[in-house]
């Protein structure tokens, strides 16, 4: 029962902050002049219910779906990996570098090359500050933030000097060779990144559900102390927490490169990124596997949905923005549980109160 509760209170927490991101949102939309219920079944219909609008929306929900899991196995444990979109960043131009040097390959043997390359690079981004965490206790959220600043602009200068393309009229590398591409699925937007990314979940989920090392995340989470005092190796466990997360996160920008991009450019992750992207996944998921996959599908819907509205419902494509600005704002507050332990904290000084007073008479 106590389970069948958690949940509940677990779907609650991550509804009525989406419920009052988009209630707000309805009425910006009646201030507009325009129907909000007409604008948000535009944007649903044309992203999840129909086939081609569904097949985009799973296709940019791959990425999301990565960064959405790296932030979680490292946030589940309470270490901070702030550090997704830099090593997405930094998986993504090392593919990207691999892809357009290697000439005249193997489609499949190129294909595998440009992604472990994104895996690697993801993973050497995510090794120092898990050193610094695990052995100097350095404070590994700092660290992570300045590295993705820092990563952003090494990247910057590369692709505006070493790496640039001079036939192209803005910063960008050149781009991949056609060996390295994904190609289109049946006439969709789906490419083979898609069914890459659910066979990278599916392990992940055993990973969080089944193995020892999902265990090992819950109780380091739970209490740290406690984890290091039962034997457990909590300095080795967080370095392959944030390489497991490094190695996700330079998978999804390797993937997305691949199958969208296919060069870099100063915009490649978008605004504000697909790794602070996955951190609003990860929190609307509660962290566990499949409220991921969902949060990251509805959340895909809602981006690829925006120019459907603009086009459609005579509403400025931006309410999107703001809609996931007030998701954002609203999952800070844990309404259930706080509720709850008012009223848990009422009912134990309430029965305390009425011993006291059986006790006096």
């Amino acid at each position: 029962m106590n389970k069948v509760r958690k949940l509940g209170l677990s779907l609650l927490n991550s509804l009525l902050p989406v419920l009052c991101a988009f209630a707000i949102g309805a009425v910006i939309i009646l201030i507009i002049g325009q129907n909000p219920l007409t604008t948000y079944w535009i944007m649903i219909k044309n992203t999840l219910f129909t086939w081609k609008g569904f097949m985009k929306t799973l296709h940019y929900a791959s990425p999301l779906i990565l960064t959405g899991l790296a932030i979680a196995i490292t946030f589940k444990a309470n270490i901070f990996n702030m550090g997704v979109e830099g090593q997405l960043l930094g998986g993504a131009f090392a593919s990207c570098i691999i892809g357009f040097s290697l000439k005249s390959m193997n489609p499949t043997a190129h294909v595998i090359i440009c992604l472990l390359s994104g895996i690697i690079v993801g993973m050497l981004f995510a090794l120092v500050p898990a050193i610094l965490k695990a052995y100097f206790h350095v404070n590994e959220m700092v660290v992570t933030l300045m590295l993705n600043y820092a990563i952003a602009k090494i990247l910057q200068v590369l692709a505006s000097t070493v790496f640039r393309d001079k036939a192209a009229g803005y910063v960008a590398t050149s781009p991949i060779e056609s060996s390295a591409m994904f190609n289109r699925i049946g006439g969709t937007s789906i490419t083979l990144f898609f069914p890459i990314t659910i066979v990278v979940f599916i392990a992940m989920y055993f990973v969080f559900k089944k193995s020892r090392l999902g265990y090992e995340i819950t109780a380091i989470g739970r209490n740290t102390e406690f984890a290091e005092a039962s034997g457990m190796n909590v300095r080795r466990k967080i370095i392959y927490m944030m390489l497991i997360s490094g190695a996700l996160s330079g998978l999804a920008g390797a993937g997305f490169m691949m199958s969208e991009k296919f060069k870099y450019t100063l915009d490649f992750s978008g605004s504000p990124g697909l790794g602070w992207d996955g951190m609003l996944i990860a929190l609307l998921g509660g962290h566990d596997p499949i409220g991921i996959l969902i949060a990251a599908v509805f959340y895909s819907a809602l981006k690829t949905g925006s120019d459907s509205i603009g086009i459609f419902a005579n509403v400025p494509k931006e309410i999107v923005a703001v809609i996931q600005g007030l998701m954002i704002l609203f999952l800070s507050i844990r309404f259930i549980d706080q509720r709850t332990k008012v009223f848990e904290n009422f009912k134990t000084r309430f029965i305390s109160k009425k011993a006291q007073t059986e006790e006096v008479q």
